[in-house]
C-alpha cells in the first residue's frame, strides 16, 4: 500500500530561528505518525537549520527549487549537488508561483527534475491550471501537456522517487478549494496522463498529492478520495497544530 506525503511549503517564509521553534513546537506532535511520509520544504537559507532541527524526528527535508545546471554562471540559482550535501532527500519543481513569477516553463521543469533525480534527490513535480484555463474547460489538455513535458526521458524505474503535486492555481493561498469529489476527479486525469507514458499498474502506484489550500478542516475529506496520496500544504504549514491536523489526516488513512 501506498505511504501517503505530506509535505509543507513554508515558501519564503522563517528566518533560522523561526525554522527552530516551528520544529520543536511540530516535532511531538506528528511522532508516532509513521504511516505518512512528512516533509518540510524549507527556504534555502534555513535547509541546514532545519536538517539539525530534525534530527531525531520522523520529518523529512525539501528543499523549494533545484537548478539543472551542475554549476556555473547562475546567479541566485541553487544546484543539486548543494541539495545533496545538505542532505535534502526531497526538492519542489515547477511551483506555480516559480512559473508565474519567474517565467519557468514545461521544457525547464524537466530539465530540473532530470537533474534532481540524477543527484538521488527526489522531486515533487507541480502542476495545475488557473482560473481562466479551468473556465474554459483547458484542465484536462493543460494537465496532460504538463504531465507528458515533465516527464520526457524519465524512465519508469525512476517513477518510485517522484511525486506529482496537483496545485490548481486558481486555489493557491486564495482560501477557495475544489470540492474533494473535483479533487479527486481531476487527479484521476493526471494518473489517467501518467497511464498513458507508463502503463497502469506503474501510474497506480504513484503518489499524487493534492495542494489547492487543504487545511485542517478540509483534510479528513480531501484525504478520503481514492486518488488523492497526500497534500503539499502551503499557508497552514507554517503552523504547527494545523499542519499536526493534516498529517494526522493522512496517517489514519493508511492505518
Amino acid at each position: 500500500m501506498k505511504k501517503n506525503i505530506i509535505a509543507g511549503n513554508w515558501k519564503m517564509n522563517n528566518t533560522q530561528k523561526g525554522t527552530k521553534e516551528l520544529i520543536a513546537q511540530l516535532a511531538p506532535l506528528v511522532a508516532g505518525k509513521d504511516d505518512c511520509e512528512i516533509v518540510l520544504c524549507v527556504p534555502f537559507t534555513s535547509l541546514n537549520t532545519a536538517r539539525k532541527a530534525m534530527r531525531g524526528t520522523n520529518m523529512k527535508l525539501g528543499a523549494q527549487n533545484v537548478h539543472w545546471a551542475d554549476k556555473g554562471a547562475f546567479t541566485g540559482e541553487v544546484s543539486a549537488e548543494m541539495l545533496a550535501e545538505l542532505k535534502c532527500e526531497y526538492v519542489l519543481v515547477g511551483h506555480s508561483e516559480r512559473r508565474q513569477y519567474f517565467n519557468e516553463t514545461n521544457d525547464t521543469v524537466n530539465k530540473r527534475v532530470k537533474k534532481a533525480l540524477e543527484f538521488k534527490l527526489k522531486p515533487i513535480i507541480c502542476i495545475g491550471e488557473t482560473l481562466e484555463e479551468r473556465e474554459k474547460g483547458k484542465t484536462a489538455s493543460v494537465l496532460e501537456k504538463q504531465v507528458t513535458s515533465a516527464f520526457v526521458g524519465i524512465e519508469k524505474s525512476s517513477l518510485k522517487r517522484i511525486v506529482v503535486a496537483y496545485e490548481p492555481v486558481w486555489a493557491i493561498g486564495t482560501g477557495k478549494t475544489a470540492t474533494p469529489e473535483d479533487a479527486n476527479d481531476t487527479i484521476w486525469i493526471v494518473r489517467k496522463a501518467l497511464r498513458k507514458l507508463y502503463g497502469r499498474t506503474s501510474a497506480s502506484a504513484m503518489r499524487i498529492q493534492y495542494g489547492g489550500s487543504m487545511n485542517a478542516g478540509n483534510a479528513n475529506e480531501l484525504m478520503a478520495m481514492a486518488e488523492i496520496d497526500g497534500g503539499l500544504i502551503g499557508g497552514a504549514s507554517l503552523k504547527a497544530e494545523d499542519f499536526a491536523k493534516i498529517v494526522e489526516s493522512a496517517n489514519k488513512v493508511n492505518e
